[in-house]
């Protein structure tokens, strides 16, 4: 499987929190670093874009050599890096997992105002499925969730840009972490308890890169969506401090758990 993304110094989110999850979900991580950032528990403090001849030449090296069953696209910052992504990935014969990464944990801008549109037009259509929380919803499509009832609205805008499936994220909703998956036909809502647990960094990463390791190990999108779930819920339960901020899940819960991971996906 194949990450397209940012590097998160802290190592909770990124292009690392997508190798840990890979890791442990037993599939063979490779990478593509578009961006690198100065990040800790507080906050960004920097980012430094990776020229497209860069990114490029990463991708055509890993793609035609290795092969990839599954690529998931995270942090790509500007217009330019969007448009060439999404044509490298409309030749790539496999499935897509689009986190369309716009605000941090801590509400740092990671997209450009410019490239919102190019997310729109050329990466959302090479979707086969995309993980928009309810921040990223509003920032692409304008529409603003408040309750569940709001979120078939997100799916069916969202769904207009041409992903083939798209995953509405509420845990920003109150009461239990409740998620949409919706290709326009069919429907699936996925319940988890909420944890009172801070240390929720990389979250969103982590669920994409779980949903395409999924995908890559051959399961359709419903299946891989619900196993991504489990993962990430339990990883958000083991969440843990480090630094002064908001710290990272855990993407090795089931290493110090293996009971509870014993078969799995």
């Amino acid at each position: 499987m194949l990450t397209v993304a940012g590097s998160d110094s802290g190592g909770g989110a990124g292009i690392q929190a997508d190798l840990k999850t890979m890791l442990a979900l037993g599939v063979h991580g490779m990478s593509v670093l578009t961006a690198v950032t100065a990040q800790n528990s507080l906050g960004v403090q920097g980012v430094w874009d990776l020229p497209v001849e860069a990114v490029r030449a990463q991708y055509r090296s890993v793609v035609d050599d290795i092969g990839v069953q599954a690529v998931k696209t995270g942090m790509l910052s500007s217009a330019e890096l969007v448009e060439e992504v999404a044509a490298l990935l409309a030749a790539t014969d496999a499935p897509v997992v689009v986190d369309p990464v716009g605000v941090s944990k801590h509400g740092d801008s990671l997209l450009a105002p410019s490239a919102v549109e190019s997310v729109r037009k050329h990466l959302l259509p090479t979707a086969t499925v995309t993980t928009p929380n309810l921040d990223e919803v509003a920032q692409l499509t304008g529409v603003r969730v408040e309750s569940e009832d709001g979120m078939r609205e997100a799916a069916d805008a969202l769904l207009a840009c041409g992903p083939r499936w798209v995953l509405i994220k509420g845990g920003h909703l109150p009461g239990d972490a409740v998620d949409l998956l919706t290709n326009g036909t069919d429907e699936h809502w996925l319940r988890a308890p909420r944890y009172d647990n801070r240390h929720t960094h990389g979250t969103g990463c982590t669920l994409a890169s779980a949903i395409a390791s999924g995908l890559a190990k051959g399961l359709d999108v419903p299946q891989a969506v619900s196993a991504a779930k489990e993962y990430v819920t339990e990883a958000i339960a083991a969440g843990f401090a480090l630094g002064a901020g908001i710290g990272p899940v855990d993407h090795g819960w089931r290493l110090r758990n293996p009971a509870e991971g014993a078969g799995q996906g």
